[in-house]
C-alpha cells in the first residue's frame, strides 16, 4: 500500500480542490479528509455515511458540588481561568491539564474523558472516505488524525486497496505531523506569492526532517510567473521534484458550486493539468523504481 499526503502551508491553495480530483482519477484508494478542524473534502465527494463513532480525546474537569468545601485550591492553581468564582468549571477553557484534580482535598472533582465529535466511514462514488467533524472549540485534531488514518489503513487491507490519499491540514502545526508522519510522500500544492513560497518552504523543511520525499505543485502559477520560477529554483535546489503547474482556471469555483471534482466538471486547462499531475504522482508511487517513493 502506498500513501500520499497532500498538504500546504496554508488555507486556500487548492489542496482540497486537487485531493478531490485525485480521489476521482486513482484506482483502488480510500481517500481521508485529515483536515478535521475544518473538514470540507465531504462537500465535493457527497458522501453516505455507513458508520459513525464517537471521538473521545483529553479530559474535562467537572466539579462536584456537594462534596466541595470551596477551599480555593483548584481556583488558585489554575492557570487558564476555567474556575470560576462559584467553583463551576469552564469546559472551553479547560485544557484538561489535571491540576485541580491533583491537589484537591476533598476529592470532589471529577475528570471524564471529553467527547470531541465524530469520525465516519462513508461511501462515495469515487470509493471510501474516512473523515470527522470535530466539535466547536475542541481540541486533540492531532490524535483525531492519527485514528483517522489507522481506521483508513485497516479498511485498506480489508478490501484490498493500495492508495491511501490524505487531505492534510494546513500549516505545520500538530495535525499536520500526524498526517504524514510514517507517508510514503508528501504533495505540497502551493501558490505563486512570497507567502505560499515561505510556506511551502516551511511544510519541505518538516518533510525532510521526517526523512518523506517531497513533491511540490504551483497552483494558479499565470498569475505571477516570476515567482513561480522562483518557486522551481528552490524546488531544484531542495531536491523536491516539481511535478506540474497549474493555470488558473474560473471552472475551479465552478465545479465547487456544482459540488463536483474539477476532472469531472471541465475539460478545461486547469483539470488537464491536474490529470496530468496525477498521472505524473501515481507513476512515482509506483512504477518508477529508479525514484521509488
Amino acid at each position: 500500500m502506498k500513501e500520499i499526503v497532500v498538504l500546504s502551508g496554508k488555507g486556500g491553495t487548492g489542496k482540497t480542490s486537487i485531493t478531490a480530483c485525485f480521489s476521482a482519477l486513482a484506482q483502488n484508494r480510500v481517500v481521508v479528509d485529515a483536515d478535521v478542524d475544518a473538514a470540507d473534502l465531504h462537500l465535493v465527494l457527497q458522501p453516505r455515511v455507513r458508520m459513525k463513532r464517537e471521538f473521545q480525546g483529553g479530559h474535562v474537569a467537572v466539579i462536584d458540588g456537594e462534596r466541595c468545601s470551596k477551599c480555593g485550591q483548584c481556583l488558585e492553581r489554575c492557570q487558564f481561568n476555567a474556575i470560576s468564582e462559584n467553583f463551576e468549571v469552564d469546559a472551553v477553557a479547560c485544557e484538561g491539564c489535571g491540576v485541580c484534580v491533583h491537589f484537591c482535598p476533598d476529592g470532589a472533582i471529577h475528570f471524564p474523558q471529553r467527547t470531541c465529535g465524530n469520525w465516519f466511514i462513508s461511501d462515495t462514488p469515487h470509493g471510501p472516505l474516512v473523515h470527522a467533524r470535530l466539535g466547536i472549540a475542541q481540541e486533540n485534531s492531532g490524535l483525531l488524525v492519527s485514528l483517522l488514518r489507522k481506521e483508513a489503513k485497516t479498511l485498506a487491507k480489508e478490501k484490498q486497496l493500495d492508495t491511501l490519499i490524505v487531505d492534510g491540514p494546513p500549516g505545520i502545526g500538530c495535525p499536520v505531523i500526524a498526517s504524514l508522519s510514517g507517508a510514503n510522500a508528501v504533495l505540497i500544492i502551493t501558490e505563486p506569492t512570497l507567502s505560499g513560497l515561505h510556506d511551502l518552504q516551511r511544510v519541505a523543511d518538516l518533510a525532510a526532517f521526517f526523512k518523506i520525499p517531497a513533491m511540490a505543485a504551483v497552483n494558479k502559477y499565470d498569475i505571477n510567473p516570476e515567482v513561480t520560477e522562483r518557486i522551481g529554483a528552490y524546488c531544484r535546489a531542495q531536491d523536491i521534484i516539481l511535478m506540474g503547474n497549474i493555470p488558473y482556471d474560473r471552472n475551479v469555483t465552478a465545479a465547487m458550486v456544482a459540488q463536483q471534482s474539477l476532472v469531472e466538471f471541465s475539460r478545461g486547462p486547469a483539470a488537464a493539468a491536474v490529470r496530468r499531475l496525477w498521472q505524473d504522482v501515481s507513476y512515482r508511487l509506483y512504477e518508477d523504481p529508479k525514484k521509488a517513493l
